[in-house]
């Protein structure tokens, strides 16, 4: 506790004065970060005073302190533990980004080749685990698979759930990246009705997922090079992104000590939702709407009036005020896959014209709509083969390796339990009115309370429940 308050009164430059309504003012400690940003220090506001902040969305609250990624939104930046996003997605592999995530430093030749070991060892999945999927209807959504196995690995894995276990968070941490990629594959296979395919220690996790993917037992596959490094790409833009919804319902879960794979499975949940994790998704839709180059300037001039619920997706960032810093990373990406595997996709065109537009126009530049790194994925996700259904899955591959990342720096920290206040608007005390709902008396010590469901045309057998008479009928409509 003295160290971490050593290390806090470090970080304080001066104080901020509050001035209460009724008068007084409170002193509070104004904190300043690597990066020279201030923040004012209101964690002890409420004890003292009783009075809280508002800020829904947290858009103005820092819930954490972290080392892992840097995002200057103003000026289009985002770092890897100090690394410029650009760099590491054109020098380095999956494998080495997801290191230098884990550990704050990219690893030596030496170290890059063990680490890469370790999480093609722990590819392969219980095979209990696999009958698991056998559970779900074969049209389920692949995300709603991916939220229930990854809950139901902490059933297999028991040696990974003491959190205050180095040791024990490790394991969960190479685990959870090496098994995402097999876990979300048999998804696909399942949803597909295919043989699944188990992975090969010959190949990498990325090219391990297009095998697990794409690959039948009946015929060979080869892994195209193309392919393989575009997919990689995207997994490292996609790896972390500061505190966004699903990590920090990472960190909020793992707040409470819960176990591991329980704390990503809700960072899935929180990514399934369209307005984190499908905007991808909804970009294609909207160039498959425009349908040609020529309807772009009547489909602009509807979002621009508001007409019908027309939106111009992939464009803008709740952080980025200026050029999101991977979406130049992505668009060369797209013109090198339809290039390189000789595809010729209207929709590029489209989008293509309509970045030049957009940018042009002063409706859109004066709000700050530039493009983001969803714009050209899901083109580029296309033209991989990559069905829709999978790209929220395909996003959760990559993040988990943040979401890990953040769980364990959470874990090290021993953070408090996150508990927000809330401003409640409702109703104040009320008394429940006797005449309508009368004190419920207790059943006499002798008297059975039973509940009996008798056979569809027979009278129903009432029975006695907490003194209350209670008729069981069979309902032939009861859904299951």
């Amino acid at each position: 506790m003295e160290g971490k308050k050593e290390e806090d009164e470090k970080g304080v430059e001066k104080e901020a004065e509050l001035r209460l309504p009724d008068g007084t003012t409170v002193k509070l400690p104004v904190l300043v970060d690597a990066a020279g940003q201030t923040f004012v220090d209101v964690r002890h506001l409420q004890t003292a005073t009783g009075i809280c902040t508002f800020d829904p969305g947290f858009s103005s609250t820092a819930s954490c302190q972290s080392k892992i990624t840097y995002i200057d939104g103003q000026k289009g930046v985002l770092l890897y533990r100090g690394y410029p996003i650009e760099q590491l997605a054109k020098q380095c592999s999956f494998a080495e980004v997801a290191y230098l995530l884990q550990y704050g430093e990219l690893p030596t030749v030496e170290r890059s080749m063990e680490f890469q070991e370790k999480l093609t060892y722990e590819t392969m999945v219980h095979e209990h685990l696999i009958r698991f999927y056998q559970g779900f209807k074969p049209d389920a959504h692949p995300m709603a698979i991916l939220v229930g196995v990854v809950g139901a690995l902490s059933s297999f894995y028991e040696n990974t759930g003491n959190i205050h276990d180095p040791l024990q968070r490790e394991r969960a941490c190479t685990k959870m990246i090496a098994k995402m990629p097999t876990i979300a594959a048999i998804a696909y296979k399942t949803a597909k009705g295919q043989p699944i395919m188990y992975p090969r220690n010959d190949l990498s996790l990325v090219e391990n997922f297009l095998y697990m993917m794409f690959a039948v037992p009946s015929e060979e596959f080869l892994i195209d090079p193309v392919k393989a490094r575009a997919l990689e790409i995207i997994l490292i833009l996609h790896m972390d992104h500061e505190q966004n919804a699903s990590t920090s319902t990472v960190r909020g879960a793992g707040s409470s000590q819960a176990n591991p794979f329980a704390c990503i499975a809700s960072g899935i949940a929180a990514l399934w939702g369209p307005a984190h994790g499908g905007a991808n998704e909804a970009v294609l839709s909207m160039l498959e709407e425009i349908e040609t180059v020529d309807a772009i300037p009547e489909f602009l001039f509807k979002v621009k009036n508001k007409i019908g619920s027309r939106r111009l997706m992939g464009f803008g960032h709740r952080v980025y005020k200026t050029w999101d810093p991977r979406a130049e990373i992505m668009k060369g990406t797209c013109d090198q896959v339809l290039r390189k595997l000789d595809r010729n996709d209207p929709l590029l065109d489209i989008a293509q014209a309509l970045e030049q537009i957009a940018l042009n126009d002063e409706y859109f530049k004066s709000r700050n709509l530039y493009p983001n790194v969803d714009f050209y994925s899901g083109i580029t996700l296309r033209a991989l083969g990559i069905p829709r259904s999978m790209f929220t899955v395909l996003f959760a591959v990559a993040r988990t390796v943040g979401w890990v990342a953040q769980w364990r720096e959470m874990a090290c920290e021993r953070t408090r339990i996150c508990r927000p206040r809330q401003m409640y608007m409702g109703e104040m005390r009320r008394k429940v009115p006797q005449d309508i709902f009368p004190e419920q008396q207790w059943p006499v010590e002798d008297e059975s309370t039973v509940l009996r469901a008798k056979s569809p045309g027979l009278n129903p057998a009432p029975s006695r429940l907490l003194g209350r008479t209670v008729s069981v009928k069979w309902n032939p409509n009861q859904h299951v």
